[in-house]
């Protein structure tokens, strides 16, 4: 019999690539990593990985397993919403990953709102620009984040739109279209930019968006906090492209012609979107987007 234990160290190899990286993610030593695949292997009687060196690969029987081991974890997960859902009373804890400006506009309102709604459910959140692998390891129940453009759909994760919101363009003072009421990305082509750091997906909306207008930004200053890019651009440093909640008490912002757009949503692993707790926190979350002027 295969021990699905066992299955999530394999899926984990398979998410991250190597040992020390599944090991990191389920909080095993390597050691205890390579102990848990060689059982599995035994149990299957067949080859799994390939190695060399400290190297290892999946075989294309492992691929098969891993195939099998995500639809055996979301049954799993499943299962526990399902008995969740029987158990007397709807006390636990949530452990929720978000952005800074989500955490700001939505998550700390939302725990406002629980405190009379779902007063037995103990929310943990956490502060993550990239929350989805969190996710996926396990490390919390329900990630917040991003999606700017499509893009394949992870099979194990079920989406629940939030809300969408444009970005907005910051100028220093005294530009030369500080008065317009609109501003078109072409005509700051001549400009420098304060951008977020590389891999941030706002700089590559940045990067995308500036490219559709026909140049490539010339970025000066980098920082991943909106309000540290704000500052700058009001230093002279450059323009800049902002959510526009991550806006609010910012001077000299400005809508732009056919915007990019944020679109935020929740996440959970499937087979666990019906589980109490996770729906509460999700209602709570609702309630707080409607109650939040736009």
């Amino acid at each position: 019999m295969i021990d699905p234990r066992r299955l999530r160290v394999l899926r984990a190899l398979a998410d991250h690539g190597t040992v020390t990286a599944a090991g990191q993610a389920l909080h095993l030593t390597p050691s205890a990593v390579s102990q848990q695949l060689a059982a599995l292997e035994s149990e299957v009687g067949q080859e799994l990985l390939h190695r060399k060196g400290r190297r290892v690969w999946l075989t294309a029987a492992g691929e098969l397993l891993v195939e099998h081991a995500t639809a055996v974890i979301a049954e799993l997960d499943r299962a526990e919403a399902r008995l969740a859902e029987f158990a007397a009373g709807r006390a636990g804890r949530v452990r929720v990953a978000a952005f800074a400006s989500a955490i700001t506009q939505v998550v700390a309102p939302a725990l406002a709102v629980m405190r009379s709604t779902a007063p037995g459910v103990t929310v943990f959140v956490h502060d993550a620009e990239h929350s989805l692998p969190m996710l996926l390891d396990g490390e919390i129940d329900l990630a917040i984040t991003v999606q700017y453009r499509p893009r394949e759909h992870d099979q194990r994760i079920i989406h629940t739109p939030l809300y969408a919101e444009p970005f907005d363009a910051v100028l220093p003072p005294g530009h030369r279209l500080a008065d317009a009421a609109e501003v078109d990305l072409s005509d700051l082509a001549e400009d420098d930019w304060v951008a977020p750091l590389p891999g941030n997906p706002c700089r590559d909306v940045l990067v995308k968006a500036c490219e559709a207008a026909g140049f490539t930004p010339r970025i000066a200053h980098t920082s991943d906090d909106f309000h540290a890019e704000a500052a700058l651009v009001a230093a002279g440093g450059g323009v800049a492209l902002i959510p526009r909640t991550a806006l609010r008490g910012v001077d000299r912002v400005h809508p732009v012609t056919d915007p990019p757009t944020r679109r935020v949503f929740a996440a959970v692993r499937r087979g666990r979107e019906t589980h109490p707790l996770i729906v509460a926190v999700l209602s709570a979350l609702r309630t707080a987007i409607t109650a939040q002027p736009r």
